[in-house]
């Protein structure tokens, strides 16, 4: 599965990566350096690199449920391109989840992201059409339906870039999260009407 390979590369850079602090530094998301030196690979690069194995860990564990998942349904819709046009979904989510950081950030040089999460928001969302009610759980125990997960993603994305307290690019989480959203809608269209049929069914 295309999914299981993500995971094994990005598992090994970020590996290769924290060995090599050379390495780490070249692949960050770094907006000032993109800008004024042309190092348009970190857009990509950074999305195979993470801060530490907690962040790796959650990164790939919520990857690995949604994206496995999200990558059948492609090989069901799209059979003769599936993997190709799965790479490129996960691929361009990471690209344009940091894009509106790029521009906030270009004349800061003093800025770095790293990590998987706008792709993973991007597959969490795009799997959450397909699935509203599916239930998510939080801490290994709590079940909510993927629906309402969403609006409080949202919600908590939105609220903690605005305190922006921590060194998590939470807008890489919801523009991740809106890009799987859109993608989806253009390549599928009508997943809303199996999207809105479960909601209306599990509120009667």
């Amino acid at each position: 599965m295309v999914s299981i390979v993500l995971i094994a590369v990005t598992i090994i850079i970020s590996l290769v990566a924290w060995q090599k602090p050379d390495l780490m530094g070249k692949m960050l998301m770094n907006p000032y350096r993109i800008q004024h030196r042309n190092e348009y690979w970190r857009f990509v690069s950074s999305g195979f690199i993470h801060a530490d194995f907690t962040h790796l860990f959650f990164n790939l564990f919520s990857f690995f449920f949604f994206g496995v998942q999200l990558e059948q349904i492609f090989n069901q819709l799209f059979p003769s391109i599936a993997s190709e046009l799965y790479i490129l979904f996960y691929v361009l989510a990471i690209v344009v989840a940091d894009l509106p950081t790029f521009f906030k950030q270009k004349n800061n040089p003093n800025y770095n992201s790293l990590g998987a999460s706008g792709a993973v928001s991007a597959v969490i969302f795009a799997g959450i059409l397909f699935f509203p009610t599916e239930k998510i759980y939080l801490f290994g125990f709590f079940g909510i339906p993927g629906f309402i997960y969403a609006g409080l993603f949202t919600w908590y994305s939105v609220e903690m870039d605005k305190r922006s307290r921590d060194f998590v690019n939470h807008s890489a989480h919801l523009y991740g999260a809106l890009f799987g959203i859109v993608a989806m809608t253009l390549l599928y269209p009508q997943v809303w009407i199996s999207f809105v049929e479960q909601i209306t069914a599990m509120l009667r």
